[in-house]
């Protein structure tokens, strides 16, 4: 893997325009390339998780699947008053109106609340459930209509869709903000970095074009990976992360050994020398951020496996970007600098005033060298302490509670969100609802039904369900479903307890003592229960073979079993505490307005996993950068003990501006309104955090002092390539005047 890089880098450095031109040309391609395919939207049937799924696919047999469904809530202005027959006459006029779209598939018939206050007409939308929000804008503009012919009421329309709609609208709004935030801090990080405006632009630049090539790839991806909305957010949030970090690794390289050779080596030799170096370990990184994120396939769920591809495939292409066109600027760029500093040389020579050279800036700040002087002090001191406050970050973990996210937690800024909630106060049995689905041969459909109709006795006795039933039967009767109102919102304990009760007590007692046939019980709540059971379930399986991924990755970049199980054990410490504290900040009520949310009292279901693997993954970043320079050293014959202190100083600015980048990518999405954006932005930055500045700089370090050579065990390749160095591969050229 080192020779690969340099092979790449020196190809690049030699035709620079060529390189330049290629990436180009292969952004425009992979975005042109993606225009064209265009975008596989994942289908309802792609959901479907545990029994509430089984359920949804004998409900779609018979033709009884669940159709995006818009309300059209009527009442007086002020709200509190009756209304009377001009609310009627609205309603029909309403329902006139939708019957006559193309996009409607029915229309009920108005229903007035129970207190008198409002009046509801339920019309259902053609087509699956997740393609609403593409048809729903005709629907709106009728409702529109007669709003602005019935003054003196307050005429709204609420749904799936039209949620869904506002939701996607607010999401656009909330990453175009964390945008404005996240890209000129990243470039004044940059800017402070380097001291260049120019060196500072060139990250972003490569980091921004991986970005657009990624989302045209994933739009081919798509076809076989269908895509769940979520995949260009998590291009956006791993692309600018991880490119920007692999940019700044390798100019951070191509500046020290610049300032490193005084001279005595040109742009292109210097670029060769940074891939033999920084490429190799960029290389490392991204393999390990995409295998880490593939096994987010494992999870078996349409979600994971579209933010797995958007990892993927941003990764490798930022992968290909850092040793392509990076090389080919960097030359471009270097020999500029380099005509720059001649010219003024002979004009600071023509005055008799020659121009000093700049020292190489390296070693550590002055908090790192505090740090790693105490820790080399005192090494098994500094990893007890380090550990356990790791630990004690992680307690709160024991009280993790995991659950989806209901469509409650929605921001009731979205005029969609807040007809809704109306809505539910007019009519509160529209909140959630219970689906029993039953299959058997359509000659035993009136057995079915009359079973069902016991268990609808039963239930009208549950105080936690409305007593609101409809029973019905597709049309070849080999499909029989009762849906039960609950008249409370799919989180709360009082709903889920019902669904128990249902599932438990109410079709074992009733459709359960029939036999040959097939019954699940799904519906809004069930749907909001079995998923987190269905993470719950996939999780082990998914953490071991993370581990299991870095473990090996590690061991064949540095051959290395200590190192290995080290790194296994490190990003395991770093992510329970990250876990910990998000437990203790989003599960708990005291940081609601700090952060502008409202706590559920648990957190989304698919955080963890998330942060699992793709901690994981950007924890390579960091771990092959710190430890490629150890062991270089060590090649050299430097003692483990002084390498590690040489290796982790000299590293120490870099990892620090590219964890600082990383965490404002990541805090920036703290801003955006949905929970769960919220959960996955405040988790990732406070890992990276912790991983950089308390893993990279104490632990790690502390380990390895204590380990001395054993680090290195087996070490057989180390051994082998004690006194040769990557640098001995580039051939010293005459500095280009």
């Amino acid at each position: 893997m080192t020779k690969l890089p340099v092979r790449v880098a020196g190809w690049s450095a030699r035709r620079p325009w060529w390189a330049i031109a290629g990436w180009v040309l292969f952004v425009a391609l992979c975005l042109g390339a993606g225009i064209a395919a265009g975008t596989n939207t994942a289908t309802s049937e792609d959901y479907r998780v545990g029994e509430a799924g089984r359920g949804e696919a004998l409900a779609a047999q018979g033709g009884l699947e669940q159709r995006p469904m818009e309300r059209v809530l009527i009442t007086a202005k002020a709200g509190a008053e009756r209304v009377g027959p001009e609310a009627d006459a609205a309603a029909g006029e309403i329902a006139d109106r939708m019957r006559q779209l193309p996009e409607v598939a029915s229309v009920g018939a108005p229903v007035r609340a129970a207190d008198g206050r409002a009046v509801r007409v339920d019309v259902t939308m053609k087509g699956e459930e997740q393609d609403g929000k593409k048809h729903v804008d005709p629907l709106l503009a009728q409702t529109a209509k007669v709003r602005a012919e019935h003054p003196r009421l307050r005429i709204e329309e609420s749904g799936g869709p039209s949620i869904s709609k506002d939701v996607q609208g607010q999401r656009g709004d909330d990453l175009a903000k964390t945008e404005m935030i996240a890209l000129p801090i990243t470039l004044i990080t940059l800017f402070i970095v380097f001291r260049s405006a120019a060196m500072a632009a060139v990250p972003l630049v490569l980091a921004l074009s991986a970005i657009v090539a990624a989302v045209g790839l994933s739009m081919i991806a798509s076809h076989v990976f269908p895509d769940a909305g979520v995949g260009t957010n998590v291009i956006l949030l791993i692309g600018l992360a991880v490119g920007v970090d692999y940019a700044l690794f390798y100019l951070k390289r191509e500046r020290e050994e610049r300032a490193r050779s005084g001279g005595r080596l040109d742009s292109r030799a210097l670029v060769e020398l940074a891939a033999a170096t920084s490429g190799h370990a960029v290389v490392v990184s991204g393999l390990a951020v995409a295998a880490s994120s593939a096994t987010l396939f494992l999870a078996d769920d349409v979600i994971f496996s579209s933010i797995a591809t958007g990892a993927i495939v941003v990764t490798l292409v930022a992968v290909i970007g850092s040793l392509t066109a990076l090389p080919a600027l960097l030359v471009k760029l270097g020999a500029r600098a380099e005509r720059r500093a001649a010219a003024k040389a002979e004009r600071a020579a023509r005055r008799g005033k020659p121009v000093a050279a700049k020292p190489a800036r390296s070693g550590a700040g002055r908090i790192t060298s505090t740090i790693l002087r105490v820790t080399a002090a005192r090494p098994a001191a500094t990893l007890a302490v380090a550990v356990f406050a790791m630990l004690a970050l992680a307690a709160p973990l024991a009280n993790l509670k995991l659950t989806d996210i209901g469509r409650e937690t929605y921001s009731r800024d979205l005029p969609a969100m807040d007809t809704w909630h109306r809505q539910n106060e007019a009519f509160p049995e529209l909140k959630s609802m219970h689906q029993v689905v039953v299959r058997a041969d359509a000659a035993r459909a009136d057995e079915v039904a009359g079973a069902l109709r016991e268990l609808e006795v039963r239930a009208k006795t549950d105080p936690a369900l409305a007593g609101i039933a409809e029973l019905r039967t597709s049309p070849d009767h080999r499909i029989t479903m009762l849906e039960l109102r609950v008249p409370h919102f799919v989180g709360t304990d009082t709903a889920q307890d019902s669904l128990d009760r249902v599932r438990d007590d109410y079709v074992p007692a009733t459709i359960g003592r029939l036999r040959g046939v097939d019954v699940a019980v799904t519906g809004d709540v069930a749907r909001y229960a079995d998923y987190p059971e269905h993470q719950k379930t996939k999780l082990p399986m998914i953490v071991t073979t993370l581990l299991l991924v870095t473990f090996v990755i590690t061991v064949i970049a540095f051959g290395s079993v200590v190192l290995g199980l080290l790194g296994m054990l490190l990003n395991l410490l770093s992510a329970g505490a990250a876990l910990g504290l998000l437990v203790l900040v989003f599960q708990g009520s005291w940081a609601e307005a700090l952060l502008d949310f409202d706590s559920t009292g648990s957190i989304g279901s698919r955080v963890p996993l998330f942060l699992f693997v793709i901690l994981f993954g950007l924890s390579m970043d960091y771990q092959v950068f710190v430890i490629s320079r150890i062991r270089e050293a060590v090649q050299r014959g430097v003692s483990t003990r002084q390498a590690v202190l040489d290796g982790i100083g000299n590293s120490a600015g870099v990892v620090t501006s590219a964890a600082f980048v990383m965490v404002t990518v990541f805090a920036s999405f703290i801003g955006l309104h949905l929970i769960e954006m919220k959960e996955f932005g405040f988790s990732l930055a406070v890992a990276v955090l912790l991983d950089a500045f308390v893993i990279r700089i104490m632990i790690l370090p502390a380990a390895m002092l204590l380990l001395g050579e054993r680090s290195w065990w087996p070490a057989i390749g180390l051994r082998r390539s004690r006194g040769h160095t990557p640098a001995a591969e580039v051939r010293p050229v005459q500095n280009v005047g």
